[in-house]
């Protein structure tokens, strides 16, 4: 599941990643775009057994870095994910879906620096990048958990 806003540059990061994965990952497997809202996140976790979501991060590291965190043992920090643009940010509604039992049994986060949240709808040159090594990363993951060997 990728998540982010269109609108606002390097905060498309997650779209661009679940993009990037449609169509290349097995049947049953299934590719979506969020922008955010908690409780559509949280509806979205339903049934599943597992979720890869890709989004935006701000943590001051280099623009383009690519941080995986299993939200699935440990809290996601509310610090790395911009609340700006989603009223509540993405470690809110995981952490919110955790207290009401919904979270999926596995629930990884990959978050890609952004540079810049500002009006507009690029990203820049190295969060394009970071996206297709986010969707690397997470193709490789759901192929191992689906793999019939």
């Amino acid at each position: 599941m990728g998540v982010g806003n269109p609108w606002r540059c390097d905060d498309g990061a997650g779209l661009a990643v679940a993009r990037l994965l449609a169509g290349k990952l097995p049947d049953g497997v299934e590719v979506l775009e969020r922008e955010g809202e908690p409780a559509a996140l949280i509806d979205t976790f339903e049934g599943a057994e597992r979720v890869w979501l890709a989004d935006a991060i701000s943590s001051g590291a280099a623009a383009g870095t690519v941080r995986r965190l299993d939200a699935s043992s440990e809290e996601l920090p509310a610090e790395l994910f911009r609340t700006s643009t989603h009223h509540l940010g993405l470690a809110d509604a995981v952490e919110l879906a955790r207290a009401l039992g919904q979270l999926p049994p596995q629930l990884v986060v990959f978050g890609v620096e952004g540079a810049s949240f500002e009006i507009g709808d690029e990203l820049s040159p190295e969060v394009r990048a970071a996206t297709e090594q986010a969707a690397a990363a997470i193709r490789e993951e759901v192929l191992a958990c689906t793999s019939t060997r």
